[in-house]
């Protein structure tokens, strides 16, 4: 996932928030997107505080890894789709 991609859907949340005045901790795993330094200025930019998880300890966020391998594999987004061209 490029860390643009991230940027954009962070904004977009920002944006629609319901409570704009109460303060916001993003959680999430140490994925590359979300380590950048790009990703991570434009959160505090906005008044957020960034939470990672521990690395190599998938359990720490386990009802996120459940619900992804859930999506992967119930609805196909394991497979590799070939595009028409």
């Amino acid at each position: 996932m490029r860390t643009s991609l991230c940027t954009d859907a962070l904004a977009m949340a920002i944006k629609n928030r319901k409570y704009p005045d109460k303060k916001l901790i993003h959680h999430s795993d140490r994925g590359f997107q979300y380590c950048n330094p790009k990703y991570t200025q434009f959160a505090e930019d906005n008044g957020i505080t960034m939470s990672m998880t521990e690395q190599y300890d998938p359990y720490e966020n386990a009802v996120a890894e459940r619900i992804n391998r859930t999506l992967k594999y119930e609805y196909g987004l394991k497979q590799t789709i070939k595009t028409l061209n």
